[in-house]
């Protein structure tokens, strides 16, 4: 072979060689892609650094409500870890879109929230909390949220279906907690873990017992990710002590 030749040759296998270490850094760079529900978003965030320590890479999380990411999740879009809902993440795991390692992260309860400096809603019982949704002039709440379920049979125990109707301001994922924050709505119906992170909202209180319910929200990979080790090592993290801490802190409770 000419040394022209062979010289071409090498140059050639070693831009071949130099664009395979390129195309490796870029997909470290990208880094996992998260599924992540609104419910567990404050923590999350919080936890950012450590689940990146964890799992020796950047991350790509995205928040939404988890009927979009369940949904998005259904039609096929690539991800290496969703968190989410318990039920929907079972769903998953039946219809093959999730493997069904599963690991119980954190649960949370549905609360009320007005705006601050705003005079506190009673919520403490069934009657006062009533009266206080009566008093509102706009209610605020995500109709597809994981708490909507509650929400409605709230409303319906208390007789005030068609009132609650009629103030009610309805709101895109993870927005409910700003409609109160800016005007738009004087009370918020959706998970503690939402309401405390709000600057400008406060807590008034979960629902009184005899309407709470609390979602519990589960980590798994994605068939494809279920033997990466940096997947497994970011799951493990999210049961540490220290991740516990961070979801009691934004208003969760941790498994027992």
């Amino acid at each position: 072979m000419p040394a022209s030749s062979a010289s071409r040759t090498a140059k050639a296998c070693l831009a071949v060689v130099a664009l395979s270490f390129l195309s490796a850094a870029s997909a470290d760079a990208a880094g996992l892609r998260v599924f992540a529900s609104n419910g567990v978003k404050a923590a999350i965030q919080a936890l950012t650094p450590q689940l990146e320590k964890a799992s020796g890479g950047p991350l790509a999380i995205e928040f939404s409500t988890t009927a979009d990411l369940r949904q998005r999740i259904e039609k096929g879009e690539p991800f290496d870890v969703a968190i989410l809902t318990d039920d929907a993440m079972s769903a998953l795991a039946k219809a093959g879109k999730l493997s069904p390692m599963q690991t119980r992260v954190a649960r949370v309860g549905i609360g009320v929230g007005y705006r601050k400096g705003a005079q506190k809603p009673d919520v403490t019982a069934a009657v006062a909390l009533k009266q206080s949704l009566l008093n509102a002039k706009a209610i605020a709440y995500t109709p597809n949220g994981a708490s909507f379920p509650t929400i409605d049979k709230l409303v319906q125990r208390l007789g005030i279906a068609k009132q609650f109707q009629q103030k009610s301001r309805l709101t895109g994922p993870g927005a409910a907690p700003a409609a109160v924050a800016n005007g738009e709505a004087d009370l918020v119906i959706t998970l503690i873990s939402e309401i405390l992170p709000e600057p400008g909202v406060v807590l008034a209180g979960p629902l009184p017992s005899e309407f709470q319910s609390y979602l519990g929200f589960s980590a798994a990979p994605s068939p494809k990710a279920a033997a990466d080790p940096h997947v497994a090592a970011l799951i493990a993290f999210l049961q540490t002590a220290p991740a516990g801490a961070v979801y009691v802190a934004k208003g969760m409770q941790v498994p027992q």
